[in-house]
């Protein structure tokens, strides 16, 4: 071994970790091109757009009502919107736009190079595995925080001020509405945090992702009806827990105590941690075949 290749080989077995952090954030800027700018991104768009463009859609078919024929605002009582919105964002935002919005996002970091046969490129470069996954999983999480965190502010907002204005000004300056609209938006971030995980783990370890993402929506859709040892084998339930205006899950649900936020917010991070231990590991041993795949 020359005395060059001996420099450089120590350099890398002591990976400093200026070292790894110049290689995460060069990763972290490619993949963030692909991730907002790349065809797939069309999907994660179009998810976002979804809940945005109802309630828009819903304020301009209110405000035509309410001009048009002067039908008085007996029906639209501000008291109950919190809690209208929060099964808004249980049913829809949380547990359908968030949950297939990371499962796109965080999936095609890895599936999808395999399935456009790109992954090797990253294999032959000289960046540890652990570091490449890390870049990945942090653009993936910055992208879906941006999309989805954003998603949840402004469907708030479409929500509450098209047709309240005066009092929603009340309610998020003077009342409890700003506190709100920051709970959801650490929600959402806490969802992009934990799915993110799964998903990339899901992406490396299955040929075909769908099945076990299914199945994980069905567990989570179902975890009301969950014993209370099980609901806590699963993600909804600390979102759940966390949400400012509880609602009520139906009358079949088994019912639980929430739990506390010291308790939950540590508990994802902790496990979101593991579950990319367990994906640094299975990457580090990882061969590609696409003619498998």
């Amino acid at each position: 071994m020359s005395s060059a290749e001996a420099t450089i080989t120590k350099t890398t077995e002591r990976a400093p970790l200026r070292l790894w952090l110049r290689q995460i954030a060069a990763i972290m800027r490619l993949e963030l091109k692909k991730n907002f700018f790349g065809k797939r991104a069309v999907l994660v768009y179009l998810l976002a757009l979804m809940p945005i463009g109802l309630l828009s859609l819903i304020a301009i078919l209110r405000a035509a009502v309410l001009t048009g024929d002067g039908l008085s605002r007996q029906w639209l009582d501000f008291s109950q919107y919190p809690t209208v919105f929060s099964v808004f964002y249980n049913g829809f935002i949380l547990r359908t736009v968030v949950f297939f919005g990371c499962a796109w996002i965080f999936m095609n970091l890895f599936r999808g190079e395999i399935v456009d046969r790109s992954l090797h490129y990253y294999f032959l470069s000289s960046v540890h595995r652990e570091v490449l996954i890390t870049g990945k999983y942090i653009s993936g999480l910055v992208t879906s925080a941006v999309l989805f965190v954003g998603v949840t502010v402004i469907s708030m907002l479409l929500m509450f001020f098209p047709h309240f204005y005066s009092a929603s000004m009340r309610f998020f300056f003077e009342g409890g509405g700003m506190s709100q609209l920051l709970t959801y938006a650490g929600i959402t971030l806490l969802a992009c945090i934990g799915y993110g995980a799964f998903f990339i783990v899901v992406g490396l370890f299955f040929r075909n992702p769908i099945i076990p993402s299914l199945m994980l929506y069905g567990w989570e859709w179902i975890n009301f009806l969950l014993p209370p040892v099980l609901k806590k084998v699963s993600v909804i339930h600390y979102l759940n827990s966390l949400v400012p205006v509880p609602v009520s899950e139906g009358p079949f649900a088994v019912i639980v105590e929430p739990t506390p936020a010291y308790i939950s917010v540590p508990g994802l991070l902790i496990v979101t941690a593991l579950v990319l231990i367990a994906a640094g590991t299975r990457i580090r041993r990882m061969e590609i075949r696409y003619g498998n795949d």
